[in-house]
């Protein structure tokens, strides 16, 4: 048995059923009732049509898929060297031992404060000389007598 497909709605059209309709063109389409015929001749969007197959379709209806969850990428952990330390040096902070890694690191701070307390008095000295050369310039500037005022009384 073979069967005709609707120009319109897309539905199957059995033998004995349906309507041909042959423009002066040639071309020829087949519609399953009246109905398709009508949404056809008014120049209807059979994807805007909620019963046709077209809209069907488009919008993804009745469509029956398994459901495949998507594989997410497991992030790779990959060691790379840092800005002022290279790979190698990071590896042997890391294999040390924990006793070794607190006595350098203490003694790197020792050596901080001891650089930090060299350079406060002279900073000391250096803010009293500015302070007192800024005193001398603004004993030095005049202040600009502004002009007349022209006109009366308001």
């Amino acid at each position: 048995m073979k069967f005709e497909l609707c120009s319109f709605s897309g539905y199957k059209i059995y033998p004995g059923h349906g309507r041909t309709m042959v423009k002066a063109d040639g071309k020829t389409y087949k519609f399953l009732s009246a109905k398709t015929q009508r949404a056809h001749d008014l120049k209807r969007n059979p994807r805007k049509i909620t019963w046709t197959v077209l809209y069907r379709r488009k919008h993804k209806k009745g469509i029956e898929e398994e459901t495949t969850k998507k594989r997410t990428k497991r992030t790779q952990k990959f060691q790379r060297a840092v800005v002022g330390a290279s790979l190698n040096d990071i590896l042997a902070k890391r294999n040390q031992k924990p006793e070794v890694r607190k006595a350098q690191r203490e003694q790197a701070i020792r050596a901080a404060k001891e650089a930090k307390k060299a350079t406060k008095p002279a900073k000391k000295s250096a803010s009293k000389d500015a302070k007192a050369q800024k005193s001398k310039e603004k004993a030095v500037k005049t202040m600009q007598k502004s002009a007349p005022r022209v006109g009366g009384k308001r």
